[in-house]
Order: structure tokens, then sequence, then C-alpha cells
């Protein structure tokens, strides 16, 4: 953890950034009462820490109800249009009828997430109750935008990949952050790791663009948050005395906080499925708290 020259072109912190807008006409201008229904769409936007609920947190996502499609009808009966920042297609419904709206998809995804198989899979493995709504969440909400992500349950000290349909592809015990806490100091990036104090070792909570970059060593990580050097590694067992290897192999999560912020993965673990799933693409990386709710945390999740 320490200042970066310049960070890697092109990262964005995606957050889904649309919200399920109800409308009613006014009966004294409109015949009949409508209610005018906007789909909530996953938009793509780099996101100042100043707004984000959680300081170090890479956009929370917002609450999206699951359903299916979007419903086209009744367009030939649009009657005004309303300008939310952008241009947005206004669908008019009959009052009473319940509006059905869900994430617009990207291109291609339809096929990859029908709406009868928006479930997550994580076969028999030992899963956290936090984890398993996590994960849901993600897949109802299309929050992953259709792409693998990694779920990190800090209590656990457990990192766990799923692929683009929400199956679990494989789990491993981490290191992280020696402090308890859901925050990062601000400037922590900024610092030397001489500097770091204990108490600021923390690693953050919240939702990440996780991208490959390479630290200042030249070592290929992926960046969790780059603002605050925050990376996801292959451990380094330079220091005999942190037991850092040992501290992997061992049942208990109680040993795994060891390293000033970054998650630590063993090697082969990241060399199999870390890389491939940020070789060649960005994805998200959900970061459970240790004293936060996910509901504080991620705005709208269970």
């Amino acid at each position: 953890m320490s200042a970066w020259p310049h960070a890697p072109t092109g990262i964005d912190r995606y957050a889904l950034a649309a919200r399920h807008l109800r409308h009613r006409a006014n009966e004294s201008q409109l015949p009949g009462r409508f209610v005018f229904c906007f789909p909530p769409a996953a938009l793509t936007m780099r996101l100042p820490s100043s707004l984000a609920k959680n300081p170090r947190c890479a956009g929370a996502a917002p609450p999206f109800p699951a359903s299916e499609k979007p419903i086209p009808r009744l367009i030939g009966e649009l009657r005004m249009g309303l300008v939310v920042g952008l241009s947005v297609l206004a669908l008019m419904l009959p009052s009473g009828s319940p509006p059905h709206a869900n994430a617009i998809p990207p291109a291609n995804d339809s096929a990859a997430f029908p709406a009868h198989a928006r479930l997550a899979d994580w076969g028999d493995a030992p899963v956290s109750d936090p984890v398993k709504n996590m994960a849901l969440w993600t897949v109802v909400t299309q929050d992953h935008a259709a792409m693998p992500f990694v779920i990190i349950d800090k209590r656990a000290a457990r990192l766990y990949v799923f692929d683009a349909h929400a199956r679990l592809q494989a789990h491993t015990a981490v290191l992280l952050g020696s402090a308890i806490g859901d925050h990062t100091v601000p400037g922590i990036g900024e610092k030397a790791i001489a500097d770091v104090l204990p108490e600021e070792r923390t690693t953050p909570a919240g939702r990440f663009n996780g991208r490959i970059g390479r630290n200042l060593n030249g070592e290929d990580v992926v960046w969790v948050d780059y603002d605050a050097a925050v990376s996801m590694h292959r451990v380094r067992p330079n220091v005999a005395s942190e037991r850092r290897l040992e501290r992997l192999a061992s049942e208990t999560a109680e040993d795994n906080r060891i390293s000033y912020g970054c998650i630590n993965v063993p090697v082969d673990f990241f060399e199999t499925h870390i890389l491939p799933v940020f070789s060649s693409m960005s994805a998200a990386i959900y970061v459970l708290p240790d004293q936060l709710t996910l509901d504080d945390v991620f705005s709208a999740a269970p």
C-alpha cells in the first residue's frame, strides 16, 4: 500500500444508478388514471468516493425488483415524455396493474439469464447466509452484468468465485487486513507501508469493479480499490514470522487477519481461478462487511 503514480486507463467504478420510478398522472390532465413506469437501466459511470455511501465503496447497487422482461405495451398511447437526466422510454400501464421491470441487460444477455433460472448455485460448499443472500441478490438484480463475479466473506475469511450464471466455481481461504473495520482512512493509498497505523489496516467492504493491473514491483494483481491501494494478489510468504501460509492452511478464520488491507490468495488458486476471470475483462467484487450490515454497505442487499 503505497502511492501509485498513475491509475490504469479505463478503470471505472460501476454503479447501477437507475431506480424503479413510478409517477401517477394528474387525473385533471389525463383521462382515466395511469401509472408511468420506467425500467431501471444498468449504467456505467465514475462515482467519486464522496458520493458513495461507503467512502471506499466503488458504488453500491440500488434496489431493483426481480421480474420478467419489460412490458412493451400501450406505447402507442404514450402522451407525454419525462426527462430524468437522460432520455428514458415511458411505459403507460392502467392503474392497479403491477408494474414489471428489470435491469436492462447487456447485449446478448437474455439467453444467459432466462426469467425461470435466476438462482445462484453454490452446490454443497459451506456457504454462510450473508454469502447466499449476496449471491441471490446479485443475480436477481443482474448487478453482476452477466459476468463472473467474486464474493469475499470477511468474517469467514473466504473468497468465492461465481461464473456468469451465478454458479459457484471455486472457493478458498484468504488473508485480509489485520484491523477489523469496513472503511479505509482517506488518503491511505498515498501512505508508505511503514506509515500505515495498525488500526488503519482494514480491507474495505463494498462493491468494487475489479480489474487486473500491475503494482510498483511489476507484479500482476487485481485492483479492488485503487485509490486505497487495495488489491487481490498471490500470498507473499516473505516474512517468516508472519506465517502466512500456515494461516491460510488453518481451519479457523481468526488467524487470517494479517495484511495491510490487501486480499492474499493462495498462489495456485490465484493462477487457476482469479486470473482467468479478470485477464480479459473487469468483474464485480463484493466484499462483505465485518461490522456493518449488508444493507448498510450495499443499500438494497438483503
